[in-house]
């Protein structure tokens, strides 16, 4: 793959433990493209139980944290992948918010979940209400941070 093929795949993602960040590490050493880390505004609590309180608050009032920063120019990614944890059988809340700030029109989207054994759940179903016009592709799924498990067949370019 040439340089300016992989100036095309943007790696957007949302990581609270650091399982995801890994997964989006490894994806970006296999295919290159640009890094972007989704953030929250506010950050989530410290303690695991906290932030699980918070997280499902979030999702059952269909919570849109605002991000701390934007991306500018999607539209010169052609691939993204999108990656989350699956937080209560879905995509994250800062990962909602970024599917609604962008338009993902004739874009091909690769989500992938990280998980702690609930696999990918809704996680892509969601996903794929949010971006109807996008061409969404299989997603790579990784329990924990067990990022051996991804291949470059996964990953579909």
């Amino acid at each position: 793959m040439n340089s300016n093929e992989t100036s095309k795949i943007l790696i957007a993602y949302f990581s609270y433990s650091g399982n995801t960040q890994e997964i989006a590490l490894k994806i970006n050493e296999m295919v290159g493209g640009v890094l972007f880390r989704i953030e929250p505004a506010k950050k989530y609590p410290e303690s695991y139980q906290d932030v699980l309180k918070v997280g499902k608050d979030e999702i059952i009032r269909k919570y849109r944290p605002p991000l701390k920063k934007k991306l500018e120019n999607i539209e010169k990614f052609d691939v993204i992948f999108i990656g989350s944890p699956n937080w209560c059988k879905t995509i994250a809340p800062p990962v909602v918010t970024f599917l609604s700030v962008h338009s993902f029109s004739g874009k091909r989207v690769i989500p992938f979940i990280s998980h702690g054994g609930g696999g990918k759940d809704s996680c892509v179903t969601d996903l794929k209400k949010m971006i109807p016009k996008a061409t969404v592709l299989e997603a790579i799924v990784v329990y924990g941070n067990h990022i051996e498990t991804i291949s470059r067949k996964m990953l579909k370019l």
